[in-house]
């Protein structure tokens, strides 16, 4: 621990001397005691009572003292804040299975409003890229700060066939390589997610296991947020098909990368994943004053130096 004043260490050397006088008065009360002759009358004006009581309360306001004086050098401490330097990669499902209504309005748009508010409680300073993918992905929007433009970029999000969940997360590794450069932190690679929306029925392209080994290759966790339950269903040329969710896939993406699966029965879940991320990005080592810490025990031990007193108050005849 280090202190913004330190010279103010120096009050600590009245702690022994405050001691060392209260010592020596306790020396001087024995002394008294014994040169009063009469021991009735001494029992009687001041009757025995355990010593530890008395040594416990100005123990506690010694404690009080030191620890007020530690406040009073201004401490500081090596404290972690999260590190506002981080790139996150929305990748959202707009195979045909997403217009499935099974959520409201249906899994597609109820994945857009999710995603959007997702985007919106991020930190500033993140960067955001969107990432779209069915039979094909594709970067829409790259790497960046400009949250208009990526919610822009959501609502025209538009259906199509198949569903490609590996070149999802390949494409998503690609967006990130277009990430600018850090100048403070030339060296050291800013810490990247994926969040990808999708129902999990993979059908065309590379496997899904195949994205999760090169996405754990680069250290980048994926996590992922299923859409729809298994009653869903959608029409196509009259025919009614069941699209059930593959939860399963999207969970061994999430395991296989070191992110986390998540449901999304209802709008509103990224919440959830938000502050998961928010804590796995990162932190930076900062100096910061910690006085408030030390401020606050010795609150705790003036009360209990006040409580311990008045406990020895009532007890006088």
């Amino acid at each position: 621990m280090h202190f913004l004043s330190p010279a103010r260490l120096w009050f600590l050397l009245l702690i022994p001397l405050i001691v060392a006088g209260y010592i020596f008065m306790q020396h001087r009360r024995s002394q008294y005691a014994l040169r009063f002759t009469n021991i009735a009358l001494l029992d009687r004006v001041a009757p025995r009572r355990p010593q530890w009581r008395r040594h416990l309360a100005v123990g506690l306001a010694l404690l009080a003292a030191m620890t007020c004086i530690l406040a009073f050098a201004q401490p500081k401490d090596k404290v972690k804040v999260p590190r506002e330097r981080a790139t996150i990669v929305v990748a959202i499902d707009v195979s045909l299975s997403m217009m499935a209504t099974d959520i409201e309005p249906n899994r597609l748009e109820a994945a857009k409003e999710s995603a959007k508010e997702f985007v919106n409680n991020l930190p500033t300073k993140f960067n955001v890229a969107l990432v779209n993918f069915a039979g094909t992905a594709s970067i829409i929007v790259p790497p960046t700060t400009d949250r208009a433009t990526v919610n822009r970029s959501i609502d025209g999000l538009e259906l199509a066939e198949s569903t490609a969940t590996g070149e999802g997360i390949f494409t998503s590794l690609q967006a990130l390589t277009q990430v600018p450069p850090d100048p403070a932190h030339p060296n050291d690679p800013a810490p990247a997610r994926i969040v990808m929306l999708s129902d999990g029925k993979r059908t065309v392209g590379r496997t899904a296991q195949e994205g999760a080994q090169a996405a754990k290759a680069k250290n980048t966790p994926v996590y992922t947020i299923c859409f729809g339950t298994d009653s869903g269903f959608i029409e196509m040329d009259g025919i009614r098909q069941r699209v059930p969710p593959d939860r399963t896939e999207l969970r061994s993406i999430a395991e296989m990368t070191g992110g986390k699966a998540y449901t999304a029965e209802s709008a509103g879940e990224l919440k959830d994943v938000y502050k998961d991320i928010g804590s796995s990005v990162g932190y930076d080592e900062v100096d910061k004053e910690i006085t408030s810490r030390y401020a606050g025990i010795a609150m705790l031990f003036t009360l209990a130096a006040a409580g311990a007193c008045i406990a020895l108050a009532s007890r006088f005849p």
